[in-house]
C-alpha cells in the first residue's frame, strides 16, 4: 500500500505542514513609532507619530496637546500626526507621560 501524503506525484515521507497563520495585528498594545521626516518639505523636518488607535477627533485634541507642549505648529494628516520641527525626545516622554507605549524611530 502507498503512503498517503504526496505532493505532485512525490511519496513523502513526513506530511507536508501547512503554513501557520501569524497573530493578526489587533493582538497587543498598538506599536506608536516618533520620527522624524524631511522628505517633500524643502529640508525642514517634521516629527511624525504613527499608530495612534484613536479616532480623528481624539486624534485632534492629542495634536493640539502635544503641539503646545513643544511650542511649536502642527497638523494631522491622515492617522498620523505631523509637529514642526525635531522634538522626538520631548514627544516620546510625552507619550509615556499619557500612558502610550511610544518608542523613537530612526536615526
Amino acid at each position: 500500500m502507498k503512503p498517503p501524503h504526496t505532493f505532485r506525484g512525490v511519496v513523502m515521507t513526513k506530511p507536508v505542514r501547512q503554513p501557520v497563520a501569524k497573530p493578526s495585528a489587533g493582538n497587543g498594545p498598538p506599536k506608536i513609532r516618533v520620527a522624524r521626516e524631511v522628505a517633500g518639505r524643502g529640508g525642514k523636518g517634521v516629527t511624525v507619530i504613527t499608530g495612534l488607535p484613536l479616532n480623528a477627533v481624539e486624534l485632534e485634541e492629542l495634536a493640539g496637546k502635544l503641539k503646545r507642549s513643544c511650542g511649536a505648529g502642527g497638523a494631522v494628516r491622515g492617522d498620523r500626526i505631523e509637529i514642526q520641527g525635531e522634538h522626538r525626545d520631548r514627544l516620546v516622554a510625552e507619550l509615556v507621560k499619557l500612558g502610550y507605549d511610544a518608542k523613537r524611530a530612526g536615526g
